[in-house]
């Protein structure tokens, strides 16, 4: 499966629609969108999303008991909303532990299991965790931690409400955005030309592996 341009498009204003009109599982600050979508490519095969989120301190911890015995997860009225579980049970995720993980709720509020989507969520923002990101690969020699900069806002979340970038919209739809390739761009971070080739390498690798919606949650 892959996306037109256009149904590209649709799917993301979808996404922001679906944001300011529905409980979600935890905030959400803001949409972007990154990769193959910003590249002018038509079909894409896979479209990158990244959502900006808050986290969940206090919410209903009292009723954490109760999730847990109907739904077997720990932690909704911590870490994810209790009003949006009792609203969207069957969109409640766990991580490998039992205990309710806020990026696999998000995705499965936003999107169908065999959509050709990778969503990752962060509390902070989408630059900030590019440039953590790369730093945090170049370290452990781990270029599959990295993150493609390659990117646009779509939408924020402010004092007023939701703001839409309608021209980061008009320009996905024309394809007139214009990037480096991904080896540039890394280069441009600051990886030497040679590694910025390997690592943008093994991303192109790591995104040919993946199937269905696949999601990465980071706390920075």
């Amino acid at each position: 499966m892959s996306y037109s341009r256009a149904d590209a498009v649709e799917r993301l204003r979808n996404v922001i629609e679906t944001v300011e009109s529905e409980p979600m599982p935890v905030p959400v600050r803001e949409v972007w969108v990154f990769g193959d979508a910003v590249l002018g490519m038509d079909p894409i095969d896979r479209l990158g999303v990244y959502l900006t989120k808050e986290l969940l301190f206090k919410d209903a911890p009292e009723r954490e008991a109760e999730f847990e015995s109907s739904l077997g997860v720990s932690g909704v009225g911590k870490t994810v909303s209790a009003e949006w579980a009792d609203a969207f049970p069957e969109r409640v995720r766990a991580n490998a532990a039992g205990h309710a993980a806020p990026e696999r709720c998000l995705a499965a509020h936003l999107f169908d299991d065999g959509e050709p989507v990778h969503v990752e969520v962060c509390n902070t923002g989408f630059e900030d965790n590019v440039t953590q990101r790369l730093r945090g690969a170049q370290a452990r020699g781990d270029y599959t931690q990295l993150l493609d900069p390659r990117a646009a806002c779509l939408w924020v979340d402010t004092d007023e409400g939701g703001r839409t970038s309608a021209e980061a919209f008009r320009k996905l739809e024309t394809g007139e955005f214009v990037f480096p390739t991904l080896s540039a761009s890394l280069s441009m971070l600051g990886m030497d030309d040679e590694e910025a080739e390997r690592a943008a390498e093994t991303l192109r690798e790591q995104r040919s592996d993946r199937d269905g919606v696949s999601v990465r949650g980071d706390v920075v």
